[in-house]
């Protein structure tokens, strides 16, 4: 009778059941027909339970190597821990004494997305910033699109979870299960909007003007009063479909033209208090990682969310414009930030 190594899960059920009838090690040998040395080993180990982890001594940092670690934190924005601690020399640190020294000092954070600036594109910000310096910013209409998806940002699905609670189970889908696309416009302390652009449909100039005409101008702009036209400036992107010579062209037709149409400088999204708006919205309709099964739903959510901003907020992000415009040539046309 040979030697094996393991014990199948179904022996060991016998083991376990024969034991207690009261079978020695011996009799349950020669019943499974294996090595008696085997069931011994198993019986023991049984018995003998797991053994405890033995805590290793942890490592002592010193005052002057907390200042390295702190000086290399500096230098190396978005280093893990573990490089961190090896540019300093500093070896035999668990993970996580490394994290929570560099917690008394540093924060974990994501890299900050922003457009490119080229020295072109800086130019033209200050020129911008120059010519609407003096501009009543209450009476520009700011306008931009939003895509939001049936799962929102991946790394908003993270929180506090209790001990002894497992985290919930969150749906994974292609390009965030599909999305929506919405445009809305803020002037003064007014929303406008949102308006849903229909599914499946490309924004191109023909379309970006066909849905302007069904719901912006049809549903507010000509509720407006005769003044209140005259004074209002309309502000877009450069979007092609909103920058093409069509787009120009039919909005001069309605009326929105010459000084009633913003020019607007390049890779510029910091300087449009809308995505601030984008964010407030965001933030709601994902909040705790929020995921939807529906386009419809998700829509409804970001309704729900528009109605919960109050004029006094809109009001802010509008008035916000003066300092943007400060910043922009303070800082030569570099980026400023939302």
């Amino acid at each position: 009778m040979g030697q094996k190594k393991d014990l199948t899960g179904s022996e060991k059920s016998k083991i376990v059941r024969y034991l207690a009838e009261g079978c020695s090690s011996l009799k349950i040998a020669k019943l499974l027909k294996r090595d008696h040395r085997t069931i011994k080993r198993f019986i023991q180990n049984s018995q003998e339970g797991r053994k405890k982890r033995v805590e290793k001594p942890r490592r002592k940092i010193t005052a002057h190597e907390l200042r390295k670690v702190k000086r290399a934190a500096a230098k190396m924005p978005l280093a893990t821990s573990l490089a961190i601690f090896q540019s300093c020399n500093i070896t035999g640190v668990p993970k996580s004494t490394r994290c929570a020294i560099l917690r008394d000092m540093a924060k974990v954070r994501k890299a900050e997305r922003r457009p490119p600036l080229n020295k072109t594109h800086k130019l033209k910000r200050q020129d911008w910033a120059k010519k609407y310096l003096k501009t009543d910013f209450s009476k520009v209409l700011w306008t931009d699109e939003m895509r939001v998806s049936l799962d929102g940002p991946d790394g908003w699905a993270r929180g506090w979870i209790g001990k002894g609670q497992r985290a919930p189970v969150r749906l994974r889908r292609q390009q965030g299960g599909g999305g929506v696309l919405v445009w809305a416009g803020i002037i003064k302390d007014e929303l406008v909007g949102p308006f849903r652009v229909e599914d499946g449909v490309k924004l191109n100039s023909q379309s970006y003007c066909q849905f302007l005409e069904d719901t912006f101008f049809k549903q507010w702009y000509r509720k407006k009063s005769a003044s209140f036209k005259k004074n209002m400036i309309f502000m877009q992107d450069n979007a092609p479909s909103h920058a093409s010579k069509y787009s120009t062209a039919w909005l001069a037709r309605k009326g929105i033209k010459e000084e009633k149409l913003m020019t607007w400088p390049p890779c510029s999204p910091d300087l449009n208090p809308i995505e601030n708006l984008w964010s407030i919205i965001k933030c709601e309709i994902y909040k705790e990682g929020k995921q939807y099964t529906s386009l419809n739903s998700v829509w409804e959510a970001v309704v729900a969310a528009a109605r919960n901003v109050d004029g006094e907020q809109i009001k802010t992000l509008t008035e916000s414009m003066d300092g943007r415009l400060l910043s922009v040539l303070a800082k030569k046309g570099g980026y400023i930030g939302r």
